[in-house]
């Protein structure tokens, strides 16, 4: 395929889905309901929401802190200002191009920390697969607290055979793709696994950290201050405020879930934070109205961060 089509395709498969959601959520909406919607913005408390916001850029000062822990082991110490602006160009870079801002956190470190592209995206896989292992484990939480409820609402949206047939899928396209790098003599395959030779390096410094309590605790703060954030903005709007710590964790999950399907959430966020609540009693007009306000602030928020990361990042480190 064509780079600049699947460049495309990669932008625009996304962006449309985000889209389609957001006109077959809006489209089931009376006229009196939109108004209703409009309302909730106009009687939302910012103050709350801004407090939401900035436990959120809290997790990410720790989460650059923590990036360190795993970077010394393989004879680097970036600054945590290069680090933490590093994660702000990767977030920004996900809302325009879906899964580019691990690259771009990679590409940032590199430049003006001289840390080799594929160890600093090893170690940057590792904190992916740390924080999916976290996810989950809010997701056993939120199973044993209503589990029927949840399977219930994620076999609606995804059967289970879909599920059986996507998992078939990929262990087939992994087993043909370790049996593809084994066998193959190119040079273009030589090169890719040398790559991943340094990548692993970056994966496994995980197990040389000396810190690695520190390390984990970094890693459970980073989670708790995204629920603490994620539960503040609960209380902008008087109608979710009294929402019980179950429907709170489901919806945290669901929502965090909905990251991985568009571009930083765009159009999936609102809409399952909107259908999820629905099933505990809470009317989609609120739920869409409240999924609208938090992704809208925080996505603002790292447009923020993020351009100002940009502009800040060759000034910051001009001597070097």
């Amino acid at each position: 395929m064509n780079k600049s089509l699947a460049t495309f395709l990669k932008i625009a498969i996304p962006l449309g889905l985000g889209s389609f959601l957001i006109y077959y959520s809006y489209s089931k909406f009376t006229t009196n309901q939109l108004e209703e919607i409009s309302s909730y913005f106009k009687e939302t408390n910012y103050t709350v929401i801004l407090f939401s916001v900035l436990f959120g850029i809290f997790s990410h000062v720790s989460r650059a802190y923590r990036w360190n822990f795993m970077l010394e082991p393989l004879g680097y110490k970036p600054k945590v200002l290069n680090n933490f602006m590093a994660v702000y160009v990767a977030y920004i870079m996900n809302i325009f191009i879906p899964r580019s801002g691990e690259v771009s956190r990679a590409v940032v470190i590199n430049k003006y920390e001289r840390v080799p592209f594929d160890k600093a995206f090893g170690t940057i896989i590792t904190e992916r697969v740390i924080d999916m292992l976290i996810l989950f484990g809010f997701t056993a939480i939120a199973f044993m607290l209503q589990f029927e409820k949840l399977s219930q609402y994620l076999t609606n949206v995804l059967p289970v055979y879909t599920i059986y047939k996507l998992i078939g899928l990929l262990v087939l396209l992994s087993i043909l793709l370790l049996l593809f790098f084994k066998f193959s003599k190119s040079p273009i395959i030589k090169k890719i696994l040398d790559f991943f030779s340094g990548l692993k390096e970056g994966i496994l410094s995980v197990l040389k950290m000396n810190k690695k309590g520190l390390y984990i605790f970094h890693s459970f703060l980073i989670w708790g201050l995204y629920l603490l954030s994620f539960y503040i903005a609960t209380f902008a709007l008087k109608e979710t405020a009294g929402i019980s710590f179950s429907t709170l964790i489901i919806t945290f999950v669901i929502g965090s879930f909905s990251f991985a399907f568009t571009n930083s959430g765009f159009g999936t966020y609102p809409f399952f934070v909107a259908s999820i609540l629905a099933i505990f009693s809470i009317p989609e007009t609120v739920g869409t109205a409240f999924g609208w306000i938090v992704w809208t602030t925080s996505i603002a928020s790292i447009v923020l961060f993020g351009g100002l990361s940009f502009l800040i990042l060759p000034l910051y480190n001009k001597n070097k």
